[in-house]
Order: structure tokens, then sequence, then C-alpha cells
């Protein structure tokens, strides 16, 4: 039995794994605050090309989105979300938890648009009973999003000039970040996401770490006391340096985005297998989910020998089954997929 429904099935890359066994007895300071922090900041500022950026460490996807959502929102502000976005459908109701709401927009493939996001803030704004409403103050996207689309460098662009002219914040939540740059059709430099944004996350749980997710600020108004709005929601980790040593290692030498690349390959190669075969699919994704329409009797036989997520059951009675790839899978096991699914 393998494994193709999610991309944190395995532990962490080799590579991580030994430099975490390599630096286990060094002391260091606590709290991200020590020497493996500090290199991997600027790794990170470097590659992303924003050297006055704030970076810092968190554990997890939810634990990061609330905390930036908190950091940045005034108890009356809300954010915009996707109707399928992380914070509307999988994090338990976490922002409204704390006291946000969550606005969400429908969207048919993942995604907002900046004339979505225009129309929206226009309601809200031209309203003479606006003072009643939660306050719309920050735009949530993913990139790629949970349905597995991604942002060209056009939408982000325009999207966060809409941001922009409404006083709004744009986060941008990288929990799959690396398989977005992996993939052919990208258009989106490292660069080009930091300086389309007021916040980010590059995501590291679903990426080759162990566990993490930094949080890299560009906007001045979100920088101050981060760190003790993280405490407060539980997210500061004690040996915070596990963290630093990971992160650096994944972005020393390339390391994030070599294997993210390999993982959003051999899920495409998945997908063209699908194609072939003559599947439709629930959105055309580019990297490495890919959403399958399958009738019950297919996936039953598919998963007798592979672990696939059941998304949803359809109106017309077939299924949307995840089939998802991440940084470890194995060529082989990609090889066996294919030859199954040719025998549905």
């Amino acid at each position: 039995m393998y494994y193709f429904n999610s991309d944190y099935t395995e532990g962490c890359h080799p590579d991580i794994l030994a430099k975490l066994a390599a630096t286990n007895m060094d002391q260091t300071t606590g709290y991200g605050l020590d020497p493996y922090c500090d290199e991997a900041r600027e790794l990170i500022k470097k590659a992303f090309a924003c050297p006055q950026a704030d970076v810092h460490f968190l554990v997890g996807g939810t634990q990061t989105n609330l905390t930036v959502i908190c950091a940045a929102l005034r108890p009356h502000q809300a954010v915009y979300g996707a109707v399928p976005s992380h914070i509307n459908t999988h994090e338990a109701g976490a922002i409204e938890h704390v006291g946000h709401r969550v606005l969400p927009l429908p969207s048919a493939d993942g995604k907002l648009t900046a004339e979505q996001i225009a129309e929206a803030w226009r309601k809200y704004d031209t309203d003479p009973s606006r003072e009643h409403w939660a306050q719309p103050k920050m735009v949530y996207i993913s990139q790629p999003t949970e349905i597995g689309s991604m942002y060209s460098k056009k939408e982000l662009s325009e999207l966060y000039s809409v941001c922009r002219a409404a006083g709004l914040y744009l986060f941008i939540d990288g929990a799959r970040l690396g398989y977005a740059l992996g993939t052919p059709s990208n258009d989106l430099t490292m660069a080009d996401i930091a300086a389309n944004c007021d916040v980010f996350s590059i995501g590291g749980t679903k990426c080759g770490l162990l566990f993490g997710e930094a949080v890299v600020i560009l906007n001045d108004e979100l920088k101050p006391d981060f760190r003790t709005i993280a405490k407060q929601n539980g997210a500061i980790l004690a040996k915070g340096r596990l963290l630093g040593v990971q992160f650096a290692e994944a972005f020393r030498n390339n390391l994030y985005t070599d294997i993210c690349q390999k993982g959003t390959m051999q899920a495409l190669k998945i997908k063209q297998a699908l194609i072939d075969c003559g599947f439709s699919f629930v959105t055309d994704s580019p990297t490495n989910q890919q959403f399958v329409i399958m009738t019950p009797q297919q996936y039953e036989k598919l998963s007798q020998d592979f672990v696939l997520s059941l998304i949803e059951y359809l109106p017309d009675g077939n299924y949307s089954v995840r089939i998802c790839t991440s940084w470890a899978t194995l060529d082989t096991e990609v090889d066996k997929l294919i030859e199954a699914i040719k025998t549905l």
C-alpha cells in the first residue's frame, strides 16, 4: 500500500535529518534567537530578494495563518478568503474562534480575482450602514490554492494593486509554495512573490521539513509585536533552533525548490496518464495535487493498492479524488499507479 493522499506522509529530506543530527548536542539560546535561525532568516531574505523583511519561524500551517491574521487585524476587522480556502474550510473555525470573521467569496478554481475584491470592497465602502459590519482589512490567498490552481504574475500583481488601493493587506499562504515554484507553467519568481504582498508564509511541513513554516513580513505596519502575539497564540517554539536548522538547510543550496519541483513533476506525469485514459478533472491543476473525477468503482479498485483522498461526493454520483505527490514520491510507485490507472 502506497500513499498518494497527501504531501506530509514522510518525515524529512535526508540532508535535513542529517543536519539535525549533526547539531543535536549544540547548545543555543531558545525561542528562535539562535545562530541557526539567524542564518535561515538571511538565506530566505536573499532567496526572495527582500532584505528589509522580518522572518519568523512557526511550527504548523493553521497556527501560522491564525497568528498572522491575529497580528494584522484589530478586533472588529475581517479577512476575505475564497470559499474553498484553508481558513474557511480546514481550520475548525480557528479565525472565528479568536473573534475575526472570514468573509468567504465564491470561486470555482480556488482563486480570488482583482475584480472580485474591488467589487466586494466597493459594496462595503459605499454602504451607509457599514459601521455595523465586520470591516474587511485583509485578503487571504494560497499559492497554490487548496484545489491545486495557481496564480500567475499578472493575476497576483493586479490583486495586490487592488488591495493597496483599498487599504487591504494581502497575505499569501505558502504551505505548498515549493510545488508552485517548481511547476513548468509558473511565471512567478521568489522575488515576485515578495514584491506583491504584505506578508507570506513558506511551507516546510509539506515541502521536505519535519515541521515548520516561515512567516515573511514585508509591510512595516505588520512587524511590531509579532513575536509577542505569536507567543500569545502558543506559536513560539522553545527549541526554536530546530526550525532554523531545517530552513537553513532547505535554502542553503536550493534544496527546497529542487525537491519540490520533483514532487510536482511526479504529479504532472500522473495527470498526463489520467488525461490519456480519458479522465476529467475538477480543476486544472499544474501542481502536486490532482483532483480527478472517478466512479466509485474506479476509486475502490485503485484503493486496493494505493491510499487516495476522497474529497467530495459529486451530484452525478461520481467522486472527486485527490491524488497528491510530494518531494519524496518514488518513481517506482508513480509507475505502478499509472499502470493501475490504465486498467480502469
